[in-house]
């Protein structure tokens, strides 16, 4: 990858000046510059400063970012690593710039037009597949702050998952010790309440993690609000996922979700709510949350509207798992009474069975 001059940066971000300025991470400040010579806009990150201890563990999570996006083949659901810039061991990193903002921003903002249906669809399967992309990296990479504000929207709105800074590689994936230097981290009401101790870090963190950001999407509700009588998303949606009351959960801002789409958006509840799960047996990987999203769940989305199958939902759900229990429970009954299929009832019983 490239190797900035850092003057150079400093001049395109007018010396980062606050005009220039697009957004804050966990551990540092991403500013807006334009190379006029080049005619390019890039992204610049650059650590926060504050007192030495501050300053110094702002640079570790900045160097750690370097590390990982820079180990990283190209992908287009992360966000693109252009190189870096050092100046006396001072170091920029350069991505690729995101205009059109964050998920957060987007689910959140008043003046924004909240996005259809479809869109969030097509946002949760690209957040999953960049989740999953780190999961399967060599070595595996957990990414320990996944939330909708560190997922961004390019030129063209596609989803990229960002900020690499609490992210952790696993060198040798037969050896989990190789994660228990590491402290929790992550931000409340995203983090996994059962990742409490460095051993208990794994690619189930990142899972739950997307759960909320799924509830989210679907909700618009923030994920912490002390205005609500349940503050967490996860403690005011389980209940109604667990009751049925899925629709309750939608977005009122842009009405219930239509016939052809709504069998998908119920299956997206279903899913968050094994991602969220106490028990992290029961919560999914993500590659088994890619391949059920992706099984003709999207697409049919995308190219026209027929009324949604929920026989082909349950087919996509038992692949998902590929357990025993549940295969042999799903291929020992019939089927006869296939009003509770349309319904949604024989997939609901099955995955409350795992909710705890």
């Amino acid at each position: 990858m490239a190797e900035f001059d850092y003057q150079e940066l400093v001049k395109a971000t007018q010396n980062f000046s606050h005009s220039t300025l697009i957004g804050k991470g966990s551990h540092g400040s991403v500013y807006k510059a334009i190379l006029f010579q080049e005619n390019k806009i890039l992204a610049i990150k650059k650590s926060s400063i504050g007192h030495d201890h501050v300053s110094n563990d702002n640079i570790k999570k900045l160097d750690n970012e370097i590390s990982v996006l820079s180990s990283l083949p190209p992908n287009p659901n992360i966000i693109k690593y252009l190189g870096t810039s050092i100046q006396q061991n001072y170091k920029l990193l350069v991505i690729e710039f995101m205009p059109n903002g964050s998920l957060q921003e987007l689910l959140h903002a008043t003046k924004i037009p909240p996005p259809s249906w479809s869109k969030r669809i097509e946002i949760a399967l690209q957040i999953a597949k960049a989740i999953h992309f780190l999961h399967q990296s060599t070595p595996t990479i957990i990414h320990r702050d996944i939330k909708s504000a560190n997922i961004l929207f390019d030129s063209n709105w596609n989803a990229k998952l960002a900020d690499y800074g609490l992210a952790v590689s696993r060198v040798d994936s037969s050896n989990s010790s190789s994660y228990y230097a590491t402290q929790p981290a992550g931000t409340i009401g995203y983090m996994d309440p059962c990742y409490t101790i460095p051993s208990k870090l794994s690619t189930k963190n990142d899972v739950f993690s997307f759960g909320v950001v799924l509830l989210e999407i679907i909700s618009s509700k923030k994920v912490i609000d002390v205005n609500r009588a349940t503050t967490s998303i996860v403690e005011w949606a389980m209940p109604l996922i667990k009751k049925e009351r899925l629709m309750e959960i939608c977005d009122t801002r842009i009405g219930l979700p239509p016939q052809y789409i709504e069998g998908t958006i119920r299956y997206l509840l279903y899913v968050a709510a094994r991602c969220v799960s106490c028990n992290e047996e029961n919560r999914p990987s993500m590659g088994e949350i890619v391949m059920g999203m992706s099984f003709g769940l999207v697409e049919r989305v995308r190219v026209e509207p027929p009324s949604t199958s929920w026989v082909s939902l349950i087919r996509s759900f038992m692949a998902m798992r590929r357990k025993k229990k549940l295969a042999k429970k799903c291929h020992s009954q019939k089927f006869e009474d296939y009003s509770d299929i349309t319904k949604g009832k024989v997939l609901l019983r099955e995955i409350l069975a795992d909710i705890k």
